[in-house]
């Protein structure tokens, strides 16, 4: 029989060492919802406001429709934010998936084996994406925005895992001041002018057009890449300033003070942008500094803004359409282009598209509204199965 001592706890020396769990980060829908609103852009509501805009006729509109399409180079229009503020969500979850590796209740070799397999998977997809599958290596477009994302989610999760808040903030620093370095002090050869951001001859463009493996179509700004080699590094700014923004969302501070510090420091990521801008111009293709934090800044200022309509005070009802959207994200960006969701529309609707009830006019709207109805719909059957692509 026990004695009653052996009933009493054990000295806190003797005891076993307690391990602390950090408790699991709650989901903000704000983030989905604000994912699913940036992806509805990108599969077919900026054709479906395009055709609306001239539907409707007038100057206005189509100033307004004009949004909706990129700059041909410098400047920036509502349409060059969308990739941007992507790419920035991808790191805004970064913090809230790996935040457990850092407190030490899993190895951090489980995360680096997590994100490389990630990284992979991704960036297989969008190969496949642009043409693996047909085994046309002389036509494969190697660069793309699967690529993009898998390689700047690769950068930034090993950077958050292995350092701290001030040295992320840093290294953006550090990453957008070296990329104006570079491209104003540094000339291509070809052009043999410092500070050249022409289409044809800047120093981007140049390596993309000698170093980048696989073609260089003209439709992807021809003269490079999109997604090429050099302008990928502030890309990974981009996805670094999301990942400050989720650790800022993770914080003890009031919901409210979080929301404000994401609109305010988004309003001034864009007034320095378009202040840089002036002598470091904002050009997308390029990805320039001046563009970071312009793009940045706006993203900054979306996720307060939806973090504070859905998860502050409340009012969710409204995001379910974008939820649906957000949560199957890469799934749609890739089976838009393995499912015949035109056909289908066209299917349903071409009989009533060619009546006198639907002028010509309105038939590209009514089309563009039933793709994005049957993609829609698609991702709803997927979220009502709980069917979710985890990469």
């Amino acid at each position: 029989m026990a004695s009653p001592d052996s009933e009493q706890p054990m000295p806190l020396d003797d005891a076993a060492p307690v391990v602390k769990v950090a408790p699991k980060p709650e989901r903000l829908l704000s983030i989905d919802a604000l994912r699913g609103f940036d992806m509805f852009w990108i599969i077919g509501g900026d054709a479906l406001v395009r055709s609306l805009c001239k539907w409707w006729g007038t100057p206005g509109a189509a100033m307004f429709g004009e949004q909706f399409e990129h700059v041909e180079w410098q400047g920036f229009r509502f349409y060059d934010l969308i990739f941007p503020l992507f790419l920035f969500l991808v790191g805004v979850v970064i913090p809230f998936s790996l935040t457990k590796y850092q407190t030490g209740e899993h190895p951090r070799s489980q995360a680096l084996q997590r994100t490389a397999r990630r990284v992979v998977l991704l960036f297989l997809l969008g190969l496949i994406n642009g043409g693996l599958l047909k085994l046309d290596f002389a036509n494969l477009r190697v660069a793309g925005v699967l690529q993009r994302i898998a390689v700047c989610y690769g950068i930034a999760a090993v950077i958050y895992l292995f350092t701290k808040t001030r040295t992320q903030a840093l290294i953006v620093a550090g990453i957008l001041v070296g990329y104006w370095a570079i491209l104003t002090f540094v000339p291509a050869p070809e052009s043999h002018k410092a500070g050249d951001f022409s289409i044809e001859t800047n120093l981007s463009g140049y390596l993309d057009r000698h170093f980048l493996p696989g073609k260089i179509f003209k439709s992807y700004y021809g003269f490079g890449d999109n997604e090429g080699l050099l302008s990928t590094i502030p890309a990974v700014a981009t996805a670094l300033l999301g990942v400050l923004a989720g650790q800022w969302l993770m914080t003890a501070r009031r919901p409210g003070a979080k929301a404000a510090g994401l609109i305010a420091s988004g309003a001034v990521s864009v007034a320095l942008g378009y202040l840089w801008g002036r002598d470091f111009p904002i050009i997308k293709i390029l990805w320039t500094s001046s563009f970071v934090l312009v793009a940045g800044g706006f993203s900054l200022m979306l996720l307060g803004l939806f973090y504070t309509i859905i998860d502050v005070w409340k009012l969710r009802a409204w995001s379910f359409f974008f939820v649906v959207i957000g949560m199957n994200a890469i799934t749609i960006y890739v089976a838009q282009n393995i499912v015949p969701f035109r056909e289908i529309a066209q299917f349903f609707l071409n009989g009533f598209a060619h009546t006198r009830y639907c002028s010509d006019l309105a038939r590209p709207a009514l089309m563009a509204a039933g793709v994005l109805a049957a993609k829609w719909l698609f991702l709803y059957h997927l979220y009502r199965t709980k069917t979710f692509l985890r990469v």
